[in-house]
This record gives structure tokens, C-alpha cells and sequence, in this order.
């Protein structure tokens, strides 16, 4: 949690700590004392500035016909983004003191936003291309408070090394001392090979970016066409001429599709580059990233399990992805992941030796559960298929013929795709671990500990009621909260808790003495 004060609040002090402005860390380095963002975040600040103020000084100058006035305009514009960029850094600063990281920023009211230590739960610092030409740094502090938006605290511009230490002694790697400690090496868990790159576009995450590319290009033609002279009278123009010739969106559709593998790929590579996997004094370090370097860490006590997931391409290149459940994590989808595409047995072995292995097998789920994915795959497509059959006889127009066989192929494609549904469905318990699974065009296992399971759930729906089965969630103090083992029997909706947790429901099965 975080608090803004008001100027003129007094600040609460610690007892515990000695007197003075700064004290010292595990390293022996001062952690105490104001302290401001590199001066060289300057040359960065200005740069990022330009995209929202490139079409407005083009403005000026198309206005002003390209006069000396004009231009005078334009610089004036430019070196006020200068000004304010400098007076943004030099109001902003940050402080350890005590138990919690203080950040103020005095740029129109002053505002104290305080972060407990205690409740760090994690400390990203990412390079952007230019802070690593400057030796700089971007650090975000997580507290499992902001439920995966927005971080609870950025410094944008520390050096390398104050990002560094301050990670340190954020994730309370760094205890009071009078002397130095020697730091540990990193354990390397596992470095993934640039060769697995290749599996990138299987897993289906990037494969939309031309379209991604596209649509933001247009978007961004119909916000700014006005500057240029396109106007709403060139844009219906465009398109009744684009109307008229569809082959061209045609062409530029399958040109499309053609880079969605390419494209995508390439994305997958810049935002996956050099992936590694480390051990760092109690923390799990997951670092990645081409242009943008970023490294994760995530505190190895606070580890409560792991998430393997796999598309239908993955699965049959025998490749996962992987993800941490922790306690208290925001943006866990984005700040948990372990792994990228890597081979199974592969992410099997490093996962298990990084956070534990799962050593049971599956349990499987009852026939029933089978017959209503069969249904649920097959009888939408094949009931459209019946109205499409239905208006093409009634109209005799040849396009219902053509969808209505469309729809037909993908009913018969729904009886693998059910049969793999149903095959996708398990759970199971190995003493230690549950785990359970689901899911077919995206298959998730988690697999969590025995003591972060902190309740159970029964859900039903109506037509559940009538097929005799339930969906049992594992209520998980990590990750997204429960996890879930769908279509059940009866059986083993009793008795899957009472194996995990018998002490819970041993006083409500055991039967009263007879008086």
C-alpha cells in the first residue's frame, strides 16, 4: 500500500534505526539521504517528448507558412519541453528512510508517495535502448497492491549501479551491518538457446502483429490526415476505390497472413532475447529482451507453485511455456514467466529443480465430461450449418452453400478438437503438489503446494446439475486465485479435498458417537 502526505506532515520515525539522515545496508553502502535521478534522464526526457509535439509544431509551421515567425514559434515550443523536463527532474527525489522507500515530487503540489519494504513484492529494472547508451535504468517496484496496472513506484533514470543497489536492498537482500558482506554469484538455472527462438510463432502470441501494424497505421492515418490535407472527402474516396477493386484488400489480406509467421517471430525473438533463468540469494531472476533488457525478480520463499502452458501448434512441437504462482504478485502474466517456448521434458526438469517437482499422475475426469465437449465442439458449427443449409434453399443464393459447408468442415474438426478437450482434463495430488488441468487451443497445468491451498469450491451450472457433474476450484492465496478442475464426478468432487485437506472436513464426515 501506498500513502501520499500533504506538505507540512510531519514524518513518522523509527525507532529502531539510529539517529542521523542515512544508515547503512548489507553492502556497507549508505541507503539513507535524498537522493534524485541521473541528470543525464535529460538528454532521454525531450526525445520522448517529440512524438506528441512533432505534429503540433509541424502545425505551427504549415500555419505560419514556414515564416521567421513560425519558427520562432516552433523553438519556443521545443525549449519549453526542455524547461519542463528539467524542472520535472530537479522536483523529483526519492529516500530510504527507515523501514520504507519515500518518493516526492513537488513539480505543482508536493506529494509523498510512501512504500512499505515489507510489502515489496517484486523489482523490475528494464534498459530501453537509450538509457543503456547513457548507463541508465527504469525500476518498478511492485507490491501486489495494484492488482497487475499500474506499478506502485518508478524511477526512470537511476544509474546502473543505484538500480542495482536499490533492487538489492528493496528485496531486502541487504540487512543493517558494520561491515560488508561478500555477495554470492548467480546460479544460473538455465540460458535458453537462440535456436528455440524458432518456436516463437507456435505459440500464437505475436502472430497478429502485421494486422497489429496495419490497423495502428490506418488509425493513425484518419487521427493526423487532417495536418497532411486527407481529409473525411480522400478517405470515403480511398475507400469506394478500394471497394471497387477488392482484389487489392484481398492481396494486401494474404500478404497479411503470409507475415503473420515472419512478423511474429521476429517480435517473439526481440522480447525473448538471451532468456535466463537464476538463482540470486533467495531470488528467482528472469531476464530477457533485445532493445529493451529487462530482469524480474521474484522472491523464491513467495513461490507457491508453477503453471505449464502449451497451444495446439506447441503441443504438437512438444514445446511450454512457463509461469510462477506467487503470493501477492501484480501483473503475474507478464512478471511470473519462467520460461518461453522451450522443449517439455526441458521446462519439466528446470522447473522441477527450480521451484519442485509434481511426481503424481492425472487423474482422469468422467465419460460424461467427454460427451459434453464432443457437444460443445461439435453442435454450434452444426447447427449453424442447418440455418445456412436452410437459407441457401430457401434463397438460392450459392454464398449460403459455400458458408454452409464451411460450417460443416468445422463441426467434423470439433470431434478432435472435443476428444483433445477431454483428454486435456485431470487432476491430481502427490502428497505434496495438486495440480490440475484443462484447456485444448490453449492447455494450462498448475501445479501448486499443499499449504497454498487455503479452501475449496463447488461450482454447478444448470446443465452441469443435469450431466451429474461439478467444476472443484482450489481457492490459492497465488497466481489468479484458484484453479480449477472442471467436470468432476460426484466422487471425486468429495473426495479430491478430503485426500488434499482431510483435517478440514474430517470434523463434518465423522459420525457422532450414538448417545
Amino acid at each position: 500500500m501506498t500513502q501520499d502526505l500533504p506538505e507540512g506532515t510531519a514524518e513518522p520515525t523509527d525507532p529502531r534505526l539510529p539517529d542521523g539522515p542515512s544508515h547503512l545496508d548489507g553492502a556497507g553502502v549508505s541507503v539513507g539521504g535524498v537522493r534524485k535521478i541521473s541528470p543525464k534522464v535529460l538528454f532521454i526526457d525531450p526525445v520522448r517528448m517529440l512524438p506528441s509535439l512533432l505534429f503540433p509544431l509541424v502545425g505551427v509551421l504549415f500555419v505560419g507558412g514556414f515564416s521567421e515567425r513560425s519558427f520562432i514559434w516552433a523553438a519556443l515550443g521545443v525549449a519549453g519541453a526542455v524547461v519542463f523536463a528539467v524542472v520535472r527532474w530537479a522536483t523529483f527525489s526519492y529516500e530510504i528512510v527507515g523501514d520504507r522507500l519515500e518518493i516526492r515530487r513537488s513539480l505543482i503540489s508536493r506529494s509523498v508517495r510512501t512504500i512499505p519494504l515489507e510489502r515489496v513484492r517484486g523489482v523490475d529494472v528494464s534498459t530501453p535502448p537509450m538509457h543503456r547508451l547513457l548507463g541508465l535504468a527504469v525500476l518498478k517496484i511492485d507490491t501486489g497492491a495494484s492488482g497487475g496496472g499500474e506499478q506502485e513506484g518508478e524511477l526512470d533514470g537511476v544509474t546502473l549501479a543505484e538500480a542495482e543497489r536499490l533492487k538489492a536492498v528493496l528485496l531486502k537482500r541487504a540487512h543493517v551491518a558494520q561491515a560488508p558482506q561478500r555477495a554470492v554469484p548467480d546460479d544460473v538455472i538455465m540460458k535458453v538457446p537462440r535456436k528455440w527462438l524458432l518456436y516463437g510463432p507456435l505459440s500464437g502470441s505475436y502472430l497478429l502483429t502485421p494486422f497489429a501494424l496495419a490497423g495502428g497505421a490506418v488509425g493513425l492515418a484518419f487521427q493526423w490526415g487532417d495536418e497532411f490535407g486527407l481529409g473525411q472527402d480522400a478517405a470515403w474516396s480511398a475507400g469506394e476505390w478500394l471497394w471497387g477493386h477488392t482484389y487489392v484488400l484481398v492481396i494486401a489480406v494474404v500478404l497479411l497472413v503470409i507475415a503473420m509467421p515472419f512478423v511474429g517471430g521476429v517480435m517473439y525473438a526481440v522480447f525473448n532475447w538471451d532468456f535466463t533463468l537464476k538463482h540470486r540469494e533467495g531470488y528467482l531472476v528472469a531476464e530477457r529482451g533485445l532493445i529493451n533488457r529487462r530482469s524480474v525478480s521474484l522472491e523464491a520463499r513467495r513461490v507457491r507453485g508453477y503453471e505449464l502452458v502449451d497451444a495446439l501448434a506447441e503441443r504438437w512441437a512438444g514445446v511450454v511455456r512457463a509461469w510462477a504462482i506467487v503470493t501477492g504478485l501484480g501483473d503475474s502474466q507478464t512478471r511470473g514467466q519462467l520460461l518461453p517456448d522451450v522443449p517439455r521434458a526441458k521446462a519439466v526438469e528446470v522447473i522441477s529443480g527450480a521451484i519442485g517437482p509434481f511426481s503424481g499422475t492425472l487423474r482422469p475426469h468422467p465419460p460424461i465430461a467427454r460427451n459434453r465437449r464432443m457437444f460443445r465442439a461439435i453442435a454450434p458449427w452444426a447447427g449453424v450449418a442447418v440455418l445456412l443449409g436452410l437459407a441457401a434453399w430457401w434463397s438460392g443464393v450459392g454464398l449460403f452453400w459455400v458458408l454452409a459447408v464451411a460450417a460443416v468442415l468445422l463441426a467434423a474438426a470439433g470431434v478432435p478438437l472435443g476428444a483433445d478437450r477431454y483428454r486435456s482434463l485431470g487432476h491430481g495430488y502427490d502428497g505434496v503438489r495438486v495440480s490440475v488441468r484443462s484447456g485444448s487451443l490453449r492447455r494450462s497445468q498448475a501445479v501448486v503446494e499443499r499449504r497454498a491451498v487455503v479452501g475449496w469450491r463447488l461450482q454447478q451450472t444448470w446443465f452441469q446439475r443435469r450431466a451429474g457433474v461439478y467444476t472443484l476450484v482450489a481457492g490459492v492465496g497465488a497466481g489468479s486465485g484458484g484453479y480449477a478442475a472442471i467436470d468432476v464426478s460426484e466422487g471425486q468432487a468429495a473426495g479430491f479435498p478430503a485426500e488434499v485437506t482431510p483435517e478440514w472436513l474430517t470434523p463434518f464426515l465423522t459420525t457422532p458417537p450414538p448417545e
